[in-house]
């Protein structure tokens, strides 16, 4: 499968409630209208929490970007099934539609996206597994920049090869109930999405992903083996990770789109 990460940031004016509302109930379900049409495999909503566990989750790792409002994203079965859909004449109907409600709720400019693959690390295939409005789970989404030290490919061959295992070493001290990689790759449909969206922030290295029980991530931290965890991820992350142009928070998805 391939996914579409787009990062979100709300229009300057506008609430993180405004920009949640709309979006959860104007724009979503336009996405879910043209499931068919677009060929859209899944489409979740990652809305960001004002929590404090935030700056707790930032604080190890120094100064960091603040968190967005939000995250969409998709998922197609092939990189062809994307193109083929974007190409055709009820597709690309449907992608002007999209765009032109997006303009309503979000600053587009500072929206950076990418075409990227999943890399399974830590419970690759759960039943079920979504961290629901009301649901206990939470979702941890790590937006990061590799320094320029190393290269896209070099950043990537370290988070997959070397960074994974360590995380997968650590993941019961951390009570992690599931961890994903998602690796951005250089494609011309990108640079497409980004010049009719008027992207000017760099896409970034990728993304990990973890889910959480709430009641975990307090004990995590009052236990001597959670808290050593905690240290040998953030130090093997300074590895490859630019903290500085990378950023961390919790969420909450939405989901409205799910053909698998």
């Amino acid at each position: 499968m391939i996914r579409l990460t787009f990062l979100l940031r709300r229009k300057p004016g506008a609430s993180t409630a405004e920009f949640q509302d709309y979006w959860r109930s104007i724009h979503g379900p336009l996405v879910a209208r043209y499931a068919t049409t677009l060929n859209i495999l899944r489409y979740i909503q990652v809305h960001t929490l004002d929590d404090p566990v935030n700056q707790q989750l930032a604080g190890p790792r120094g100064k960091m970007e603040p968190p967005y409002d939000g995250v969409a994203e998709l998922w197609w079965t092939s990189r062809e099934t994307l193109a083929s859909s974007f190409r055709s004449a009820a597709g690309h109907a449907a992608v002007r539609e999209l765009l032109e409600d997006e303009t309503k709720f979000i600053d587009l400019p500072n929206s950076p996206l990418w075409l990227a693959y999943e890399y399974p690390q830590v419970n690759p295939l759960p039943e079920e597994l979504v961290a629901r409005e009301h649901s206990s789970l939470v979702k941890l989404f790590f937006c990061l920049r590799h320094p320029p030290s190393l290269s896209l490919e070099q950043a990537q061959l370290y988070w997959r090869t070397s960074h994974g295992p360590t995380i997968r070493g650590v993941a019961g001290a951390m009570r992690m109930r599931r961890y994903l990689q998602v690796h951005r790759f250089e494609d011309d449909l990108e640079q497409g999405l980004r010049s009719s969206r008027g992207t000017r922030i760099a896409p970034y290295t990728g993304h990990a992903e973890a889910w959480f029980e709430r009641a975990d991530l307090a004990i995590m931290g009052s236990t001597t083996e959670g808290r050593r965890a905690m240290q040998i991820a953030v130090e093997d992350e300074a590895n490859f990770i630019d903290f500085a142009n990378s950023a961390i928070w919790l969420a909450k998805e939405r989901v409205f789109i799910d053909q698998h």
